[in-house]
């Protein structure tokens, strides 16, 4: 028998029994000289192959949590036609779409509901708060034995940066543990304002130098800062270091950057539009959001209100509810008024919904089997109500949306092929998304 040609001139012969492994390590470990770690992480590679990029139809996403599980009855998908034990205390109101209706505190959504991409059938099988965040944020179902990095995380390690910014930014602050990087290194956690915009004086933290520090004395304390990293980096090699050290040429760029430390600089807006988004959270939180969109940070986390409303729902929406409408109302006209809003995904999503009948104390508990999520922008048809729950809002009644699916989509919209896989510690490869599938009948 021939040998085969890729066996000729190595002293293993694959015809008895030796595995790719072995062949490996002797013909590429004592060929190159590389370490059997490196070896492992050089197989680990080969199993991450290339996947074909995709065109972005989108810069820059805005995702609006509102924690605690939003009711999608009082919200995105009520239900006017049921019995008042189902249908709840609040009364719908019409929309710009014919026979689609939002809940009663939702009124200046309704009118520009023909600008929005509701999907009214997402699902998931996790009632606790924790789990259904995690799912919520990274598109995976929660596993003991890994830490999934955030949707922030991906889009920072897969984008990067653009003008000096931070590709990731939570406001008011990291909102949980699962909007951090997860088995990715901590270079590619998100940045955190540390603040709330609609409080008076607000300014982010350290993005000033001090007053007593000249750009000449703050050039000098950055090169020797940077001559001190490369003495320990050659000591040692860790993603503390590496992180470290990202986290600091980050700092100095946004700090050097008059560009960049405006877009956190909400005086520069008008009186007049901070008026009309709110003086409040909501509409504050949501204004600078838009800046730093519009300023090329890749993805802003934006946290509002508290949603886990097991009693007296009517009370919870009337006192929350309002300033998310005017805001989020605003936000989508105001990016449409920059032309910024086909290039801008703005994503409202909760952890759940609640449960179909309203409980002993008027309110709704824990209910993932269906709920709701608001889309807008970033290459979506407008005007579409995607999917749809049954009669009393307990089942998906058609086109069932998982989580996965939903964060395939922002991930293609925003240029990500979700197909690729990273790796994590231990160099094992994971997929940035495991099933699910882009919903293609949302995009424009």
């Amino acid at each position: 028998m021939k040998m085969h040609s890729l066996c000729e001139g190595n002293h293993l012969d694959l015809r008895v029994g030796q595995n790719r492994r072995e062949f490996l390590y002797s013909g590429m470990l004592g060929g190159m000289g590389l370490t059997l770690p490196g070896l492992l992480k050089l197989e680990a590679e080969m199993m991450v192959p290339d996947v074909p990029k995709v065109d972005a139809k989108c810069d820059s996403i805005i995702h609006i949590y509102l924690p605690g599980g939003m009711a999608h009855q009082e919200s995105w998908d009520p239900k006017p036609f049921a019995s008042a034990d189902y249908r709840g205390p609040l009364t719908p109101v019409k929309t710009k779409l014919p026979g689609v209706y939002f809940g009663e505190h939702f009124q200046k959504t309704a009118e520009i509901a023909d600008k929005i991409c509701v999907i009214r059938s997402m699902t998931h099988g996790e009632a606790a708060h924790e789990r259904g965040t995690h799912n919520m944020f990274t598109g995976y179902r929660p596993n003991p034995a890994i830490k999934f990095p955030s949707f922030g995380s991906i889009i920072s390690h897969e984008l990067g940066s653009k003008n000096n910014l931070p590709p990731y930014v939570c406001v008011p602050s990291t909102p949980n543990e699962f909007a951090m990087s997860g088995y990715m290194s901590s270079a590619y956690g998100p940045f955190s304002l540390g603040g709330d915009p609609a409080n008076s004086g607000f300014s982010v933290r350290d993005l000033s130098r001090p007053g007593d520090v000249s750009e000449q004395r703050f050039e000098r304390r950055r090169n020797l800062l940077q001559s001190v990293d490369a003495h320990f980096r050659a000591l040692e090699k860790s993603d503390a270091l590496d992180s470290m050290d990202s986290f600091y040429q980050s700092a100095y760029s946004l700090i050097s950057s008059q560009k960049a430390r405006e877009a956190f600089d909400l005086t520069k807006e008008t009186d007049k539009l901070r008026d009309e988004y709110g003086r409040n959270s909501a509409g504050q939180r949501f204004l600078l959001a838009r800046r730093m969109a519009e300023a090329g940070v890749r993805l802003v986390t934006v946290t509002y209100g508290g949603w886990d409303m097991h009693s007296d729902i009517k009370g919870g929406f009337k006192n929350t509810a309002p300033q998310f409408d005017v805001a989020y109302a605003r936000l989508i006209r105001d990016l449409e008024e920059r032309g910024m809003l086909d290039r801008t995904l703005v994503m409202v999503s909760s952890e759940f919904g609640r449960t179909p009948k309203i409980n002993a104390t008027n309110g709704r508990d824990h209910y993932p089997r269906v709920f709701s999520v608001a889309l807008a922008g970033g290459g979506l048809k407008k005007g579409l109500v995607y999917g749809s729950s049954d009669a009393l809002g307990g089942e998906p009644d058609s086109n069932p949306v998982g989580p996965e699916s939903l964060a395939k989509t922002m991930y293609r919209l925003i240029g990500i092929n979700s197909e690729k896989r990273i790796l994590s510690g231990g160099n094992r490869p994971i997929d940035i998304v495991n099933g699910g599938e882009v919903l293609n009948d949302i995009i424009a």
